[in-house]
């Protein structure tokens, strides 16, 4: 049973998020959107640790103190802030957010905007997915021209709605020359 509702809730979240690359115009991007979820590593270990209510990396993360899935797909996935870390030139800054490409910032903020959703279902708003994210936000490693764009348009989805952000994502953020 496990299996089945695993499949069924990254397969709901796999179409969100497709969905609405599409409306902003990143459909590579929308198509290929965490495939590596449906490999094996990811897969078995999304099944094991299925609650349904939140991501099974953090059931994982209870049992061994780490998510080998979680490394797994941050590690194949572009959109993920994590996958952007590294070692500056000057090693005594440590770990710093490097700047992810703009068209993985917008993936990575609809990502963020699905999950709510998938996870919420009936409770999401559009101000959900910034909630989220600002209860970690002291914590998270990001570039800063990385973090000022995710955050205004977590911002802008939470005061101003869906059709103005998705609207300001096609027709600004996604240009050549936006300014980022």
């Amino acid at each position: 049973m496990k299996v089945w509702k695993h499949f069924c809730t990254i397969t709901r979240h796999k179409l969100l998020v497709m969905r609405h690359c599409f409306r902003v115009g990143l459909y590579w991007q929308g198509i290929l959107h965490d495939l590596s979820k449906y490999g094996y590593t990811e897969f078995s270990l999304g099944c094991k640790f299925y609650q349904g209510t939140e991501s099974p990396h953090n059931g994982e993360r209870r049992a061994y103190g780490y998510s080998l899935a979680w490394l797994h797909h941050k590690g194949r996935n572009k959109h993920h802030l994590e996958y952007w870390m590294d070692f500056g030139l000057d090693k005594s800054e440590g770990l710093k957010g490097m700047k992810m490409p703009k068209k993985y910032v917008v993936e990575m903020f609809l990502d963020r905007v699905c999950a709510s959703k998938n996870y919420q279902k009936e409770r999401y708003t559009d101000a959900s997915a910034w909630e989220y994210y600002a209860r970690n936000r002291q914590y998270t490693i990001l570039h800063p021209d990385t973090r000022a764009l995710l955050e205004g348009l977590l911002l802008m989805l939470k005061e101003e709605g869906e059709e103005a952000v998705f609207s300001y994502i096609k027709k600004q953020v996604l240009r050549k020359d936006f300014p980022y």
